[in-house]
């Protein structure tokens, strides 16, 4: 079984590569820029290109994309011709060859204004059903090609899995009020609780949507670390997160102390991987609960495959590569 997987330069593709190469699985990559996980440079929307790449492909993890930090820097159109014209590309390409796996990596910010509550409402239980509302063309876009995805499996039986992923980035957040509050790894290890999933689960959360795809013929999924919130809970998050999360781990507002850490006020809103757990046998290795155990034995809480893939860039550096680049 040969993988493709388009933008392989980029954060997620590159781990996707590295995680079928050290399985020993037939693996090419696809990218506008060269490296070391790149079989063709070329770009998704050319047509003729992708015919070629495709060629042999029995399984498709499409991870190539213009992200939410593209959308200050990149005009409107350039979002529909890599998200969506790209996409369909691909999707033509891959029903011509008959590859008998399609799975499109979404995101959880096609979720838009869907994701915050009105001042007093209960934070946000997201789940498959929640109706995105996206809040900028990035969204947009990630939503259109969803809906080429869809179509592809309705009417021409394209075995296709969306995975809506949350924040696996390693850099900092892209809100400059959050990165002045918190420290990076602060942050993160909060995130964790409910909006945030290590790169290794990420990757593992692909592979297992190839093998399940042929038999749900089309599915869309949340990947995010499993929440250890519950809806009993949602009132309580808006305006006492840490009281929430000293409940459920006790000791927990300690350690992060002596860190030099702090708990959240308030969360807004919880992910929920509970179908994707269920439909694609998936489990996801970190949480909140492994994160402390790493802290408390002063490890570091990223796994080995986010620390070999690293940190590719992010806009308010002021760079225009790595992570966030196009194919």
């Amino acid at each position: 079984m040969t993988v493709l997987v388009t933008g392989s330069a980029g954060h997620l593709g590159e781990a996707l590569v590295r995680t079928l190469r050290a399985a020993g699985r037939p693996v090419r990559g696809l990218d506008r820029r060269p490296s070391p996980f790149t079989d063709h440079v070329g770009s998704i929307t050319d047509r003729d290109f992708v015919r070629g790449c495709m060629a042999g492909a029995t399984a498709v993890l499409h991870a190539a994309t213009l992200h939410k930090p593209h959308v200050g820097t990149h005009a409107q159109q350039a979002f529909v011709d890599v998200n969506v014209s790209g996409t369909l590309a691909l999707l033509e390409a891959a029903t011509a060859a008959g590859v008998g796996a399609f799975v499109f990596t979404s995101t959880t910010s096609a979720f838009g204004s869907a994701l915050t509550p009105a001042p007093g409402e209960p934070a946000a239980w997201v789940t498959e059903d929640t109706v995105p509302v996206p809040r900028n063309v990035y969204g947009v876009t990630k939503v259109a090609a969803e809906g080429l995805c869809e179509l592809f499996a309705r009417r021409d039986g394209l075995p296709v899995v969306i995975l809506r992923t949350s924040r696996f980035f390693p850099e900092g957040d892209d809100d400059p009020e959050r990165r002045a509050r918190f420290p990076l790894e602060n942050l993160q290890a909060i995130e964790v609780l409910h909006r945030r999933v290590d790169i290794a689960d990420v990757a593992d959360a692909h592979l297992r949507a190839i093998e399940v795809a042929g038999r749900l013929g089309f599915g869309r999924f949340i990947v995010s670390a499993t929440t250890p919130f519950g809806r009993g809970d949602l009132v309580a998050l808006r305006h006492d997160a840490a009281g929430v999360i000293e409940r459920l781990f006790p000791g927990a507002g300690g350690l992060f102390a002596a860190r030099g850490w702090r708990l959240p006020d308030g969360i807004d809103r919880v992910y929920v991987n509970d179908l994707a757990r269920a439909a694609l046998g998936w489990r996801p290795a970190t949480d909140f609960a492994t994160i402390l155990e790493a802290a408390r034995a002063g490890r570091d809480v990223r796994s080995p495959l986010a620390l070999a893939v690293g940190a590719k860039g992010y806009h308010h550096d002021g760079e225009d590569a790595g992570l966030y680049a196009p194919v």
